[in-house]
């Protein structure tokens, strides 16, 4: 007699105790969509000049205020699996350009919704992301022949604010023009000849008080502190960058000392006093003029300091040593001991300065060996610094885009609406079911001028006329006036010009995200475990060594 085994009652059985299981079109795929349009949907109104801010207070109840997409998704904390796809997505955008990320959120956001469209007609999401890759592989095709103008020589100031101009809009508008001209003289002092070039080059030190037109650009380091010392000004310095405290060293025992006299205590002191007073000289013998350490200064060091007039600068952040140590050309010392020639650094002028009414100290380098220069910005609260800080990294990143691939094309939407009409005309010429994903790709495209004609307060189907209106006549350059009567204008004479490779990578981004997401029929969560919570990857401090 055969035994009866029972059937499993579903596919839960399988998983341990508390496991959840969505599967199907409405319990998985639109539950995905659903999310992203939602995370999309936050994000719109934050797009462009008159995007809105959001105020985030994060888990250690430190408060932003910004229209930043990529601070905004790092501080939301967002859990749901489909939406940190999305998130990931918006993360390769900003490493592989460092702009643009709110272009990916948006349009990914738009290809779900139309997508949840069509599978509500009846398409399976197989013949969906046909189309969508159809049609991405076209616009990836045509976006090279909406190319405006190129810069060939990113080492040209005028050239230069042409492509950083228009991506410092969306976060500080009005003061785009004088950013602009900052940011590319910053970065035209470091960039080198033959090999790439490096944003961390160019730093940012914000110092509270008067307005963003009295920034400033000072090539080398600054730090908002004071010297350790009494020197306060050297000229053609010699740099010793010491990692350990600059202190009598300590024993490692502690050890017990029988003292029988007065002599015997005064001879003991003195003997630390003149080993320390020792030490220091042989610094100064070899040629020292400035010791930075990362750890603090004794009372003692410091009188022999001014003895032997050396300047004394404390980092207490190991970052700013290394950068340091990059600037000036040293090697960082562990002991204190005096350097060797091949260790020491070199600086044209270390003093201390005030600006506003905080001391700063100014680590000058007027050669081009320095490689770094810090822009120092100004204003009336960190808020407001904060966002123009963002907007410089913005700036110095699109700088970096330029040395890589000079191509512009045209900004305010024309480009989005070019190539909505032409992969709308691309989509009538297939045959099959995948024409109607071809003309909802084109769809979400216009969803990025609607975005920014929502946020300027006009109407957005009024605009969206015009537009196509002035492309079908054949103005390729026409994009959205948020600011003029007309509605509508050439972007290319005013200067709104977008980068290429941030269009090429924010589309190629966002299409691949879409598909992914549809290609997603089910969802398995396991039961959390219990206990702490274990560390995210790769959040390594650079403070850490």
């Amino acid at each position: 007699m055969a035994m009866h085994v029972p059937r499993a009652p579903g596919i839960s059985q399988m998983f341990t105790e508390g496991t959840k299981h969505f599967s199907g079109l409405e319990e998985a795929i639109c539950r995905n969509i659903e999310a992203c349009v939602q995370l999309a949907d936050t994000l719109r109104t934050t797009y462009g000049p008159y995007g809105m801010n959001k105020l985030i207070i994060n888990h250690l109840e430190k408060m932003f205020v910004t229209s930043d997409a990529a601070v905004i998704l790092s501080e939301l904390e967002i859990q749901h699996p489909a939406a940190k796809l999305v998130v990931y997505a918006s993360d390769m955008q900003e490493r592989e350009v460092g702009d643009g990320t709110s272009f990916v959120i948006i349009f990914t956001g738009a290809l779900l919704k139309n997508a949840e469209e069509l599978l509500k007609m009846g398409l399976a999401p197989s013949e969906i992301i046909q189309g969508y890759e159809l049609a991405l592989e076209k616009t990836l095709e045509i976006l090279p022949n909406l190319m405006c103008t190129e810069i060939k020589d990113v080492s040209n100031e005028e050239e230069a604010v042409k492509g950083i101009r228009t991506a410092l809009m969306s976060k500080a508008y009005g003061t785009e023009d004088f950013l602009a001209r900052l940011i590319a003289k910053a970065c035209i002092l470091v960039k080198p000849e033959h090999s790439a070039f490096n944003v961390d080059n160019v730093r940012v030190s914000k110092i509270v008080g008067c307005g963003i037109d009295s920034s400033s650009i000072i090539e080398g380091m600054v730090f908002k502190k004071m010297v350790e010392g009494d020197i306060q000004k050297v000229e053609n310095a010699t740099v010793a960058v010491y990692t350990c405290p600059f202190d009598s060293s300590q024993t490692e025992t502690k050890g017990t000392v029988l003292i029988k006299s007065a002599n015997e205590l005064l001879n003991y002191s003195r003997g630390e006093e003149t080993l320390l007073e020792q030490q220091i000289k042989d610094i100064a013998d070899a040629g020292v003029k400035v010791i930075v350490s990362g750890g603090k200064f004794g009372d003692m060091a410091i009188h022999y300091l001014n003895k032997f007039g050396i300047m004394a600068v404390r980092l207490q952040s190991k970052f700013d040593v290394r950068r340091l140590c990059k600037t000036v050309g040293a090697v960082p010392i562990p002991k204190m001991t005096a350097p060797a020639k091949e260790e020491l650094g070199f600086c044209d002028q270390v003093y201390v300065s005030e600006i506003g009414d905080t001391a700063v100290v100014v680590f000058k380098q007027e050669n081009k060996q320095s490689r770094i220069s810090t822009i120092v910005i100004r204003g009336s609260t960190d808020s407001l610094m904060d966002e123009f800080s963002r907007a410089i990294d913005d700036g110095v990143n699109n700088f970096k885009a330029l040395t890589q691939d000079g191509r512009l094309v045209p900004g305010a939407g024309a480009t989005e609406i070019e190539l909505a009409k032409q992969i709308s005309k691309y989509g009538e010429t297939l045959p099959g079911l995948e024409q109607y994903s071809v003309k909802k790709f084109a769809d979400a495209l216009e969803s990025l001028p609607k975005a920014l004609a929502e946020n300027a307060g006009l109407k957005s189907n009024e605009i969206i006329s015009k537009l196509y209106a002035a492309h079908q006549e054949g103005d390729r350059s026409v994009g959205v006036d948020i600011e003029g009567e007309h509605s509508v204008k050439n972007v290319e004479q005013v200067g709104i010009l977008d980068l290429y490779i941030t269009k090429h990578w924010a589309i190629k981004n966002a299409a691949n995200v879409a598909a992914t997401i549809l290609r997603v029929d089910q969802i398995i969560m396991s039961k959390q475990a219990g206990g702490p919570k274990a560390k995210p990857a790769g959040g390594v401090d650079p403070d850490d060594d």
